[in-house]
């Protein structure tokens, strides 16, 4: 199949001009901000671009550690499939990461298609609302409620079918640039769930937070997601609240430490006081310790920390 590149100013109309003719949409990045798409007509194949100069890494960018604050409110940007991307890591720890606050204001269907990610790690945890998912190999669909969290494996398939109006979710991806593929072949639910299935070292997660109790963790409690058996060892993701108003945390020896606040107030004492309040979010170098003070009886914090080994082979 021969291949033409076109080059545009203005993306999504481009897009919608060629799917209106026919074409079929097989594969679209950055998923925050789509500005180039690959696609297929009767043995055509178009690469759709308004930034030629920028692709997927063929390998994982070095890692980039730095300090990063992000406030609540910053502006939204229209990505994939009609969600709105918060981009909570801007300079994206040298290509590393990505981070999105993801919000869809309206409820119902969402046009979304079976697909997948070419990644090393993504999570989503739900902030607020609910959301109906469908994923390979693990069953019947089902609704992922506030606190909730999935691991998507590499390259396993999946749909947003459905959503609850003032979806919030919270989505971390490695590396920050990354392709998302149709999958034209596969219509999901596709069996019985498998949960043990291997995914490039990786099992799918599915935790729920009305099923998961609470634990000591740095001070205060925390609910556990099961994401380092998940990963291999590879990341750590878990619900933090503190009850006595303080929590303490040494060092991480890996790479990335993410935190986003869920609900209430905190200060933040890293390189000075910050004052914290709902969907901010910060990431700490590694190895570094910091805290959490003077936080209110509704604080909630999300807590993700990955290791130096990601993205090694075994």
């Amino acid at each position: 199949m021969s291949e033409i590149e076109l080059v545009c100013t203005e993306f999504g109309p481009a897009l919608e001009l060629l799917k209106g003719a026919g074409f079929r949409l097989d594969v679209i990045y950055p998923a925050d901000d789509p500005h180039t798409a690959l696609l297929s007509r009767n043995g055509e194949a178009v690469r759709l671009t308004s930034n030629p100069g920028e692709s997927p890494p063929a390998e994982l960018p070095p890692f980039e550690p730095r300090f990063v604050l992000s406030r609540a409110g910053g502006e939204a940007g229209e990505g994939r499939a009609g969600m709105l991307y918060r981009d909570l890591i801007p300079k994206r720890l040298g290509g590393r990461y990505i981070a999105s606050h993801i919000s869809i204001p309206e409820g119902g269907p969402v046009a979304d298609w079976v697909h997948y990610h070419r990644i090393q790690f993504q999570m989503i945890y739900v902030r607020r609302g609910w959301v109906k998912v469908v994923y390979e190999g693990q069953g019947e669909p089902f609704v992922m409620q506030s606190g909730d969290m999935v691991l998507q494996p590499p390259e396993i398939r999946h749909r947003v079918l459905e959503n609850s109006a003032g979806l919030e979710v919270v989505e971390i991806g490695c590396p920050a640039l990354h392709a998302t593929l149709a999958d034209h072949d596969m219509s999901l639910p596709n069996g019985i769930a498998d949960p043990q299935r291997d995914f490039s070292g990786q099992q799918f997660l599915r935790h729920q937070a009305a099923a998961t109790p609470w634990t000591a963790f740095a001070g205060g409690e925390a609910q556990e997601s099961g994401m380092e058996d998940a990963t291999g060892g590879l990341a750590q993701a878990r619900t933090i609240h503190a009850p006595q108003g303080n929590l303490s945390f040494p060092g991480h020896g890996g790479e990335l430490v993410f935190a986003f606040v869920l609900d209430g107030t905190a200060r933040l004492d890293f390189e000075g006081k910050h004052e914290l309040g709902p969907a901010d979010s910060f990431v700490i170098p590694a190895d570094v310790p910091w805290s959490i003070a003077d936080a209110s009886a509704d604080f909630r914090m999300l807590h993700v920390t990955t290791e130096r080994s990601i993205g090694k082979s075994a």
